[in-house]
């Protein structure tokens, strides 16, 4: 496959600058990043050509969230390589949170060892847990008696949380993203960690309706996402169930919050990493 490489220039510089954009990206096309690791390096984003729409990526600096950051970009048709085994072999490590959960690719080696070992073969830039919004709904999962539960997971990317889910003893799990790249890569992931009591479905909210009702529904996916479709989830979530979910800022919770309330949830907890929110809510009708 053709791909374009740019090179984003971004004053000043700052890897927490660079998260912001690498989500932006990634709702426009790009499948691929290398962060800057050094001050004159610059970051670098792959699109397929066929995907690429100049007047997106314009509009998508134009509304860049953070003030004051001047955005500059150059490009090229790239090498033709796989861009995303690139990024995975060089820029992939294995996610450790504390004793609980290890998040690796089949290609590491020496993998620590942890109560919950996910394998997870990445082909995209936000299905392995490092980035800040899935690494906290880890966090949150883990929190979780989730023995007998029975979980959704919304936009569910490469399977990760609901892997999570499954190992900590939900019944079973629905997996469910709009991406049909995304539920093959599910599928593949749930074969390397042999677990065969989730269901990866392609669709959206709107296919709800005969699904559940679940005990806890994860949804890490964007802000207005959430904002419409959360009546669609809470509808298929069962009295005193869990909803968490991840994907916005921390100066959007106050939103999520509002919208969540008048659905019938109440806010347990609310963590931040540089920017970026993760809510845990419970169903009180």
């Amino acid at each position: 496959m053709r791909y374009l490489e740019f090179s984003f220039k971004l004053t000043p510089q700052s890897s927490d600058f660079e998260d912001v954009l690498i989500d932006l990206l990634g709702e426009i096309g790009f499948d691929s990043f290398l962060k800057s690791t050094a001050p004159d390096e610059q970051m670098r984003g792959y699109i397929p050509v066929k995907d690429f729409r100049e007047t997106d990526l314009k509009n998508c600096i134009a509304d860049f969230p953070l003030p004051d950051v001047d955005i500059s970009y150059t490009y090229q048709e790239a090498e033709d390589k796989d861009w995303n085994e690139v990024w995975e072999k060089n820029y992939f490590e294995p996610l450790v949170i504390g004793d609980q959960c290890v998040v690796a690719a089949s290609f590491h080696q020496n993998i620590p060892q942890a109560k919950f070992n996910i394998i997870i073969n990445p082909k995209m830039s936000f299905g392995t847990g490092h980035h800040e919004t899935t690494s906290q709904m880890l966090k949150a999962i883990l929190s979780l008696d989730l023995k007998g539960k029975k979980v959704l997971d919304m936009g569910c990317g490469t399977g990760l949380l609901a892997i999570l889910a499954a190992m900590k003893g939900a019944d079973n799990c629905m997996a469910i993203d709009i991406d049909e790249w995304c539920v093959n890569n599910a599928m593949e992931n749930l074969a390397l960690n042999h677990i065969n009591n989730i269901e990866v479905l392609l669709g959206d909210a709107a296919g709800l309706k005969d699904k559940g009702p679940f005990d806890v529904i994860l949804a890490n996916i964007h802000l207005n996402v959430i904002l419409n479709d959360m009546p669609d989830y809470i509808e298929r979530l069962n009295p005193s169930g869990y909803f968490l979910t991840s994907g916005f800022y921390l100066d959007d919770l106050p939103r999520i919050k509002e919208k969540a309330e008048s659905l019938g949830l109440k806010l347990i907890t609310a963590t931040d990493e540089r920017l970026w929110c993760c809510a845990v809510f419970q169903r009180i009708e």
